[in-house]
């Protein structure tokens, strides 16, 4: 059964239909086409009756290990890139390329949302999850009913979700379009990760707009090489499966911007742009700036703190142009954009410093975010950070030069180390710390790093939890601890300062 267009009532669909221009490495087994499909899954755990399960073959798992638990739950036949297990007695239908099979059947199955939802896609390294937050407040500013995917959260007409990944499948993807705009929205805002580009999470998805922030080094041990990183990110510009976005918003100060082609129209942004910010201003209490668009000039003020925000805002005032909205009420959404949760977040708890937590975990945003501390104040900047497990060990050292570099003192502590030893993954970026004369401080714990860094400040300082933001949890190597950089630090800001009160 598929859904008619905003409407909550099934009709009939067939696997035939559903697979309605997916590639197969085969012809299907007689019967199979014509079978009711009840629904479409990739998790075993949830396959219903008469559901097409897909199977995928991952780094970790084969889905077609689970073939078997779908079948037992009801499904009429596993959709899979391999041939079926020896012994396997159900309906097996073998494509081309799974990810791409489910996205085209989810298409199919809930009769192309994205015909009728507005997508806004959002990619780049740096930036993503400030500016989807600033394109929502915008248009919803317009009086639009919106949803909105991304790394901190899924949020569908005002109903919060939780966000696994910062791009989710395909299907889970155009799940929530056609949910969207049963509520009657029309506006789809999402982080579209390079991750997601290259595995084919939005494969025929058709984008009334893309966006790109930057391009800066991350993601190596997935993309392996700088060039390789950015085809995946022009996969959203020059898309395999889908027609391009009618509209590229694109970082005018970036050199990548310049392959991110294929969109019919272009507004590019920056700093001496066709929409720029000229004027700017930066405090404790935000920004302030003239949005210039084509001769059209508009104050703008955003609670966002640090100047690497203005880009961010920027990139969504593109965005918004490519819908038709005028620079005043660009300027309404901005403000209305509260803090963005753990983007250069700051706590305070009454104590004589700021201390802001951030998401920072690349050599390049790790350099804004210093430098945006740096504006802020004429005392010191205090960096505490850590690197991922797991990940790109090659970034690891840039990020101790970046941190070395701009801070005055510096805390090395532990993020997610997953499976490797954390005083390895430390000793990597200690090469970085110690190319200068920095005053620094390791500690794996982090609660006692940041300790140590709360404890290194003094009245008009900044001290900046980098690299976890809005994470609630740390990845060890044998279990997932719950782990809140703002909890910490607010619990220990807490205790010195009733112990300074009492004295």
């Amino acid at each position: 059964m598929c859904r008619i267009a905003g409407s909550r009532f099934p009709i009939p669909m067939t696997i035939g239909q559903v697979l309605n221009g997916v590639k197969l490495a085969g012809e299907l087994a007689p019967g199979l086409a014509g079978k009711a499909v009840g629904g479409l899954e990739y998790d075993s755990r949830r396959v219903g009756k008469d559901f097409l399960f897909f199977a995928f073959a991952g780094s970790r798992v084969d889905g077609s290990r689970f073939a078997a638990d779908a079948l037992r739950r009801g499904a009429a036949a596993v959709v899979s890139e391999l041939p079926p297990p020896d012994g396997f007695a159900g309906g097996w239908i073998q494509v081309e390329h799974g990810r791409r099979a489910l996205a085209q059947a989810a298409l199919n199955f809930y009769d192309h949302p994205d015909r009728r939802v507005a997508f806004t896609g959002i990619t780049g390294t740096n930036g993503k999850t400030t500016t989807s937050y600033l394109i929502d407040a915008i248009l919803r500013q317009a009086g639009f009913v919106t949803g909105l995917i991304g790394t901190i959260e899924y949020r569908i007409a005002g109903q919060a979700r939780p966000a696994p990944n910062t791009t989710p499948e395909s299907l889970d993807v155009i799940r929530m379009a056609s949910d969207l705009e049963t509520r009657g929205g029309g506006q789809l805002i999402m982080e579209v990760s390079s991750h997601a580009l290259a595995l084919g999470r939005v494969f025929g998805i058709q984008f009334h707009t893309a966006v790109f922030t930057n391009l800066s080094r991350d993601h190596l041990d997935f993309h392996r090489t700088m060039e390789e990183y950015a085809a995946a990110k022009r996969l959203l510009f020059s898309p395999v499966g889908s027609p391009p976005p009618e509209w590229a918003v694109l970082n005018a100060d970036d050199a990548a911007s310049r392959g991110m082609t294929g969109a019919a129209k272009t507004l590019w942004y920056g700093t001496a742009s066709q929409i720029r910010a000229e004027r700017v201003r930066a405090d404790f209490s935000g920004l302030r700036f003239d949005l210039v668009f084509e001769g059209a000039r508009q104050p703008v003020e955003s609670r966002l703190n640090g100047r690497m925000n203005v880009m961010n805002i920027l990139a969504a005032a593109g965005a918004a142009l490519s819908y038709g909205l005028n620079l005043e009420t660009i300027a309404q959404g901005v403000a209305a954009c509260r803090a963005v949760p753990g983007r250069f977040e700051t706590i305070d708890e009454g104590q004589p410093f700021l201390v802001a937590v951030d998401y920072a975990h690349t050599d390049d945003a790790l350099r804004n975010v210093i430098q945006a501390a740096r504006e802020l104040t004429h005392g010191r900047v205090i960096t505490l950070f850590g690197c991922g497990g797991d990940r790109d060990r090659s970034k690891r050292p840039l990020m101790g030069m970046a941190a070395a570099e701009l801070s005055d003192f510096v805390v090395l502590t532990s993020d997610n180390p997953r499976s490797e030893d954390p005083l390895d993954i430390m000793n990597d970026a200690l090469v970085g710390i110690r190319r200068y004369d920095t005053p620094h401080a390791a500690e794996p714990d982090r609660e006692k790093a940041i300790r140590i860094a709360i404890g290194e400040a003094k009245p008009g300082d900044v001290v900046l939890l980098a690299g976890k933001g809005h994470e609630t949890y740390q990845v060890l190597k044998d279990r997932t601890i719950h782990f809140d950089d703002r909890e910490a630090v607010r619990a220990i800001l807490r205790e010195l300062y009733r112990s300074g009160k009492s004295e």
